[in-house]
């Protein structure tokens, strides 16, 4: 098989597609002929060694979400068969043409649904609603997502319309997204070089971080929550949370998903019950070739998609 792997941190050029041995499931894992493999910026981050997979031995591939069709189970390994079409989280070893996924965190794939559609609806719309029931909005609060163009960020501007918040702000590092997330049900749009980013919200939800990270806390409103799901690190002085009463809560989707199963199963079913009815559209940027790696990566680091970048075995 086709794998992809780099043998040293860096940027998009470190990755080299290499011919492999095929894996073998272990406990608890599905072995799955991968039709789609989702590309994100912490996956880009950690190729770079930014991000907290940095200190993984080398060569090493990456990680993130795939969707196909199950090969292979294993051991003591239930509720999937081989032909079974699932999507998955996969912190390593994704990109290739088949992939182990852990059995607990797949999903089966609706009939009539495609593996593209699959690997841009449901990581990061689990990520968005996620970080939507950890924010909590009441229906009455304002919400500001940073990244708001991302394949998770242009699902949660959509997720929070859809739970009643009134106002929510998307916040992008170019205008020329406006459009798209004026399309999408964004109430107001900014940009991360604007003086000011408007009146302050009651929640942000952030998939920056960075030096965008001060700003964002600084957009709360007094007793306001800042949901932190991204990989880019940053720093607040303390004494910004406590003159405020601000709160800062990090979520990570391998927790969520292992400590909250149901919460996540019904997660799944609502993502996939919206999207048959034409209420939530996961957006897809481009289609790439697996041996296109690196350039799906210059793509994501260019923070130039509107949506999902997904590689094609």
């Amino acid at each position: 098989m086709r794998r992809v792997r780099f043998h040293a941190y860096g940027g998009p050029e470190v990755l080299c597609v290499e011919e492999a041995e095929s894996p073998v499931p272990g406990p608890g894992e599905l072995l799955v002929r991968t039709e789609a493999i989702g590309v994100t910026l912490p996956c880009a981050r950690r190729v770079r060694g930014d991000g907290k997979g940095g200190g993984d031995p080398l060569p090493t591939m990456p990680g993130g979400e795939i969707a196909g069709e199950v090969v292979a189970l294993g051991p003591d390994v239930t509720g999937f068969a081989v032909g079974d079409r699932v999507t998955s989280l996969t912190f390593k070893g994704s990109y290739a043409e088949l992939a182990l996924a852990p059995a607990a965190l797949a999903s089966a794939i609706p009939d009539g649904a495609s593996a593209v559609e699959a690997v841009a609806l449901v990581r990061s719309g689990q990520v968005a609603l996620a970080a939507l029931s950890t924010a909590a909005p009441a229906g009455r609060e304002s919400v500001l997502i940073t990244g708001a163009a991302s394949a998770t960020g242009h699902l949660a501007v959509q997720l929070a319309k859809l739970q009643g918040v009134p106002r929510v702000v998307a916040a992008v590092g170019s205008a020329a997204k406006a459009e798209f997330l004026y399309g999408l049900g964004a109430d107001e749009v900014v940009t991360y070089d604007q003086v000011s980013w408007g009146e302050p919200v009651d929640i942000v939800l952030d998939g920056v971080g960075g030096e965008l990270l001060p700003r964002a806390v600084a957009a709360l409103a007094e007793g306001g929550r800042l949901i932190f799901f991204n990989s880019g690190g940053g720093t607040v002085p303390a004494f910004e949370l406590l003159a405020g009463s601000k709160t800062i809560t990090g979520l990570t989707m391998r927790r969520f998903a292992t400590v909250n199963p149901e919460r996540y199963a019904r997660h799944h079913a609502r993502l996939w019950e919206l999207a048959a009815s034409g209420q939530l559209r996961a957006a897809v940027h481009t289609e790439l070739p697996l041996a296109e790696a690196a350039k799906a990566h210059e793509i994501i680091e260019a923070r130039a998609n509107l949506g999902k970048v997904v590689l094609r075995p």
